[in-house]
């Protein structure tokens, strides 16, 4: 089977320097894909951060499953969980988008998802929630949590 730019997943992503959104093959994640506006590289291999704005149209327009983790500045269990979330990101560029949602923010978002305690991680796919872990968690316990 030869693989199409239809049949390859893509990834729908807002340019952090101008805006613009961009939809992203996830086969190339890795290869320094690059706003489609302005050219400002668009870095896969950390966490994507969302807000209010941004969220719904990442998580229902990515062909990719989506981790969320929903955190807060002073938390300190998400500080400790901040690296692993990072490690994810690099691990997944591709396979899955690795985001971050700040409640104190994005607090529409996070009370819709009815977010009482952070951090919490969610898995969307196709826009719809999969899994949820809340509490901070090591590594491989967030791995296990995306689909495989």
């Amino acid at each position: 089977m030869t693989i199409t730019d239809s049949t390859v997943p893509k990834l729908t992503l807002r340019c952090t320097h101008c805006g613009q959104w961009n939809r992203v093959r996830a086969d190339r994640a890795n290869s320094g894909p690059k706003c489609g506006t302005c050219k400002t590289p668009i870095a896969l291999d950390q966490p994507v951060y969302l807000d209010d704005a941004s969220f719904d149209r990442v998580v229902s327009e990515s062909d990719v499953p989506v981790l969320v983790d929903f955190y807060a500045d002073w938390c300190g269990p998400c500080r400790i969980m901040a690296p692993s979330v990072e490690t994810l990101a690099r691990e997944s560029a591709g396979r899955a988008i690795i985001a971050k949602l700040d409640t104190e923010a994005s607090q529409r978002t996070a009370s819709r998802f009815q977010i009482r305690g952070i951090p919490t991680s969610i898995v969307f796919r196709n826009g719809v929630e999969v899994r949820r872990e809340t509490g901070a968690v090591p590594l491989a316990a967030l791995r296990a949590l995306l689909p495989t």
